[in-house]
């Protein structure tokens, strides 16, 4: 088959449609691309130039993305030392209030609410982590920040530990010693004898009596320990007789002027007994220590629930009782009355906070949270014993328990001084993340822009101007038209041979 022949204005004109084709389709390419140089074909100089920016703005995208997770991370722990010091503060705020009080048992509860605060500094810190990294946390919790690609450009986020708040290291706050209980008791008892002194009165002289002579001597015993009174020596009246006996530990006398006798009331332990009697030494008659024969007795009985405190020698009207704790603060005080009985004095101890008491078989149990004793101004309460000595010492109930670490001034005083100085470190801890915070902040800022930099700048290279590309494709779609009517005319020539047929 023979080759058809152009004519030479045909053969230029479709030449020209190519190239225009050709152009279009660059066009279109970087149209649709937004690229003006998409592979090393169309620019090498510029193609690898910007590959290399882009590189590097991808590494450096990958560094921010790590920036940003450290920004987190401090920023968390950050958050937690802000929640710490307000708990500090807390812990400050208790130690104050305890400082208020004299109350030995409301200085144990700030003790333990101290202790309670502490516990949630720990577990705050615990909880202060950001994807398994916490500041917080002491050891093994380092953050490292790298900068730049080659990791030449890095810092270094050291952590504290509040993760033990007793740790020397940290806040150097240790748990505070709460304390024990302590338990106790004392007995109620009492009993009672008569001395009959008929016809005297409390002036009387005792050798009024036929039976009492000067240089007779009085025996008051208890088995255990005993007392001689001489009469015209130790005694002369009915009144001195009675003070006598008054003055010794564990007994109290009145006497009746109505019915002429002495009552002997007795606080000494029960099942003790009490003897009474006079001889004959000084050429009277031996008695009863009255007018009686041979000798009074008197064995003391545990008190019940319902019996009045004024029948043991232990209490008299008007004695006041005081409950005091270890440091001297008194909860709690009553008055005795002739109506008082051991049922309210029971419920007296009961109510004071943090002791406790229960009464059974005539003694009083106590179980206290804190030390506590109670006194009477009666010298012959909680005795037991016939005591002769003068003067007779007092035996308040006491009830002894390990003490608190908030039981003194000075206890407490030291714990702010450890307080403000967990305040301070804190502060410092919140300077140093601040500052690492800051720098990470700026190094983000800064790669951002620097990405943005060299993404720009690779774009210069190989983006293409949308709005010239767009002027070239009209440009290109009227010389396609101008061509192909061109090429038209050229074609006309040839069509006139065609009229000859």
């Amino acid at each position: 088959m023979s080759d058809i022949v152009l004519t030479s204005a045909v053969r230029e004109n479709l030449l020209a449609l190519k190239n225009t084709a050709d152009l279009q389709s660059r066009t279109q390419n970087r149209l649709s691309t937004g690229l003006k140089v998409n592979s090393a074909l169309d620019n090498p100089n510029s193609f690898f130039t910007a590959a290399g920016l882009n590189a590097r703005a991808g590494d450096l995208g990958s560094l921010l993305d790590n920036m940003g997770q450290a920004v987190q991370t401090i920023r968390a722990a950050n958050d937690g030392i802000e929640a710490i010091s307000k708990l500090v503060e807390s812990a400050k705020a208790i130690a104050n209030q305890a400082l208020q009080t004299q109350s030995e048992f409301e200085r144990k509860t700030f003790t333990q609410q101290f202790n309670d605060v502490l516990v949630q500094i720990e577990d705050l810190a615990k909880d202060s982590g950001y994807k398994g990294k916490n500041l917080l946390a002491g050891l093994g919790n380092e953050l490292e920040v790298i900068f730049n690609e080659d990791s030449t450009s890095t810092l270094t986020v050291n952590p504290v530990d509040y993760t033990d708040t007793s740790l020397e290291t940290g806040l150097n706050l240790a748990d505070l010693e709460n304390g024990g209980t302590g338990t106790s008791s004392f007995t109620l008892q009492g009993g009672s004898v008569e001395l009959d002194l008929a016809t005297l009165q409390a002036s009387s002289n005792l050798t009024d009596l036929a039976a009492w002579s000067t240089g007779d001597v009085v025996t008051i015993g208890d088995g255990t320990t005993s007392k001689t009174l001489t009469v015209g020596t130790d005694i002369t009246t009915v009144q001195d007789y009675i003070d006598a006996i008054s003055g010794l530990g564990g007994l109290h006398a009145t006497f009746d002027e109505g019915t002429d006798k002495i009552t002997v009331t007795s606080a000494l332990d029960t099942g003790v007994t009490l003897s009474v009697a006079k001889d004959n030494a000084g050429g009277g008659t031996a008695t009863d220590g009255g007018i009686g024969t041979g000798t009074a007795t008197l064995t003391t009985t545990a008190l019940t629930a319902n019996a009045t405190l004024i029948t043991s020698a232990g209490f008299q009207i008007g004695d006041t009782l005081t409950i005091t704790d270890g440091n001297g603060f008194e909860p709690a005080s009553l008055e005795i009355d002739e109506d008082t009985t051991v049922d309210d004095l029971v419920t007296l101890i009961d109510n004071v906070k943090g002791l406790n008491a229960t009464f059974s078989g005539g003694s009083i149990s106590l179980i206290g949270e804190v030390s506590f004793t109670i006194n009477s101004d009666n010298r012959d309460f909680n005795q037991g014993g016939l005591i002769a000595t003068d003067p007779v010492p007092k035996s308040p109930a006491s009830l002894l328990a390990d003490a608190s670490e908030f039981q003194k001034d000075t206890d407490i005083e030291r714990t702010l001084q450890a307080v403000n100085a967990a305040l301070d470190e804190l502060r410092s801890s919140a300077t140093s993340l601040g500052a690492s915070l800051s720098t990470v902040e700026i190094r983000t800022d800064f790669t951002e822009e620097l990405i943005n930099t060299l993404e720009v700048g690779a774009g210069a290279l190989t983006i293409a101007d949308m709005n010239e590309e767009g002027a070239n494709m009209l440009a290109l779609q009227t010389r396609q038209q101008l061509s192909s009517t061109a090429l038209s005319l050229a074609n006309q020539a040839e069509q006139s041979v065609l009229n000859l047929f």
